[in-house]
């Protein structure tokens, strides 16, 4: 899997952008980064693991929420440089908002409107946001 992995181009921070699409409907969930070691666990486990820019770590999705991502496919782009994960996502929330989707905000006559499904809170869930 190695080999895969390598054929793969990262940005200089060691890093490929990962978008995350329900296997069932296609609907666009997230995007988080990825580097070399996440995207071998993830093949390894089939759950998705990224990397946190902010807290530089793998980061296991759901590790905190319980909604886990499995993995259906993994795809790539015809450059190599974008990962496309079909999942699986567990609890319905892929947002650490607590939305089912990340891009739930809307461009509507000049401002951007939240019309997003909330599967839970996260202030109950993380104790803040």
């Amino acid at each position: 899997m190695t080999d895969a992995i390598e054929q793969l181009t990262f940005n200089d921070q060691g890093l490929i952008p990962a978008i995350a699409q329900d296997g069932a409907t296609g609907e666009v969930l997230m995007m988080a980064w990825m580097n070399r070691e996440s995207l071998a666990r993830t093949i390894e486990t089939g759950e998705a693991v990224y990397w946190s820019r902010s807290r530089q770590k793998l980061w296991h999705k759901g590790e905190t929420s319980g909604n886990i991502q499995k993995v259906q496919e993994i795809r790539t782009d015809c450059d190599k440089d974008v990962i496309l994960l079909k999942i699986e996502q567990v609890g319905g929330a892929a947002c650490h908002t607590g939305r089912r989707s990340c891009f739930s905000w809307v461009l509507a006559e000049g401002v951007w409107a939240d019309d997003g499904v909330v599967v839970f809170n996260p202030e109950e869930r993380y104790g803040k946001v």
